[in-house]
């Protein structure tokens, strides 16, 4: 039974996300011309974490970020939930570059991330509904349950041993997802409700006296200065914190690749629902098809389920309001009600979009040209929540000139080269996410290996 039968309502769509109760009221715009000792283009988790780190690092800074909306508006307010412990790169291929040993400790970076931001919400007093279940990671085809084994087993070579292989009935015993062939478990996760780590981040880092202006747009990122139309902010320190929206700065558009990312919020369910779905133990679920779900149960019990849906936009645009077309909410829907058929009587409440930034191999960044004072963090594919707060204390120690195991982490100074030209960037975005669908249908007929669609897809995208 689809969201929108028996004359039920469709759900909201847009208007930002689920994750936001209501939308808040924007501090106030940069009232003129001002100077800083560190100024930070961006109010979501990558420019939080790192105003708050440099702050606590040393009081004295002065440090303004400059939001074009408010703080969240972007991927850091519309994300699932995840604070995952996955590294934002290809593991083998940094290696190649930077060595095994940089790679195994960014790995155990990333892990002690997760408990970083639980221990940091609980000393500030955010409550953002943190549990720390771990990952349920399932298989519903022969072909699937193939990667997956092959992903635990590059987990122990990678530094994540405590990554097991579950049979169905132990995953059974967490949720019951329907069809499961086979599935695997990490504990290196947290599930959150985001803007509310948002939200208690931005009030942190003002209680300790951070300037953080809403509602002003820069326009130019120059060394030493970050430009508004309310005036032009000083300051020998200028950090990137834009992630998805990079590419609209001059210079910038074949940067990062701004991914959209699709997420659809049920009703709460009610608890003889619960009691049949299981997921007591509030784990993150994804799946391991092409086509990638990603879901939690939220902390007022209901389940929000995302995917790709349309997944690039001509020319490097992004969606503001956030709104999905009904196609993907229905994909979004179906999928769902496949996995949890319990669910199948649930309504849609919300429906919404975002993006988030990928470099050309698919490799996050940290940096600070030293000449130039211009800094910059993103292209967390997708595992921004955890990485924003790792490469926070990257840009901290950078800023600050501190030679320290973060500086020395993979990602310090990578260069990951630019995206093809349109049309050429479109082209190839919109056939691989094709591909991927012809993948998973060829795999669902039984095929015990991944599909050569999605191989030749892989090659050709350089994802890891």
């Amino acid at each position: 039974m689809s969201a929108t039968t028996l004359g039920r309502p469709g759900p909201v769509n847009g208007r930002i996300s689920h994750w936001f109760a209501e939308l808040p009221t924007p501090r106030a715009a940069l009232p003129g011309d001002r100077d800083a000792d560190v100024c930070i283009v961006g109010a979501g988790l990558t420019g939080l974490w790192t105003a708050y780190y440099l702050k606590l690092a040393d009081p004295s800074l002065r440090i303004t970020i400059l939001e074009a909306e408010f703080a969240g508006f972007g991927a850091s307010g519309r994300n699932g939930g995840w604070a995952s412990g996955l590294v934002p790169g290809a593991r083998d291929r940094l290696a190649k570059q930077y060595g095994r040993d940089a790679v195994l400790d960014h790995q155990r970076a990333m892990n002690e991330a997760v408990d970083e931001i639980v221990a940091v919400a609980e000393r500030e007093g955010i409550d953002a509904g943190i549990v720390k279940g771990g990952t349920l990671r399932v298989a519903r085809t022969p072909a699937q349950a193939t990667r997956l084994r092959h992903k635990t087993a590059a987990d122990h070579e990678w530094g994540v041993p405590e990554a097991v292989m579950l049979t169905p009935e132990e995953a059974a015993d967490r949720v019951r997802v329907d069809g499961m062939t086979a599935a695997a478990w990490t504990p290196h996760c947290a599930r959150l409700q985001p803007v509310a780590l948002v939200q208690g981040l931005a009030s942190t880092v003002e209680r300790l006296g951070v300037t953080l202006h809403e509602k002003s747009p820069v326009t130019a990122i120059e060394p030493g200065r970050a430009v508004t139309a309310h005036g032009t902010v000083v300051a020998p320190v200028v950090l990137r914190a834009t992630e998805g929206f990079t590419a609209s700065f001059k210079g910038l558009r074949r940067t990062w690749l701004p991914m959209n990312s699709s997420m659809i919020a049920t009703e709460p369910l009610p608890k003889e629902v619960w009691e049949e779905i299981g997921w007591a133990g509030r784990e993150t679920l994804g799946d391991t098809a092409h086509g990638h779900m990603y879901a939690q149960r939220t902390p007022d019990d209901r389940i929000a389920i995302g995917g790709r849906g349309v997944p690039y936009r001509f020319g490097s645009r992004t969606d503001d309001a956030g709104q999905v077309d009904a196609r993907t909410i229905g994909q979004l829907t179906d999928t769902l009600h496949e996995m949890l058929p319990q669910t199948a009587g649930a309504r849609v409440d919300h429906a919404w979009c975002g993006v988030l930034a990928v470099p050309r191999d698919w490799s996050a960044t940290v940096g600070l040209d030293r000449a130039t004072g211009l800094g910059w963090a993103g292209g967390y594919v997708g595992h921004g929540v955890t990485s924003t707060n790792l490469a926070a204390r990257t840009l901290t120690d950078l800023v600050l000139g501190r030679e320290s195991r973060l500086t020395r982490l993979p990602w310090t100074g990578h260069r990951p080269g630019t995206w093809e030209p349109e049309p050429l960037r479109w082209l190839g975005v919109r056939g691989l996410y094709v591909a991927y669908r012809w993948a998973d249908r060829h795999e669902a007929g039984g095929r015990a290996r991944t599909s050569p669609i999605a191989t030749v897809a892989d090659l050709i995208a350089r994802r890891p």
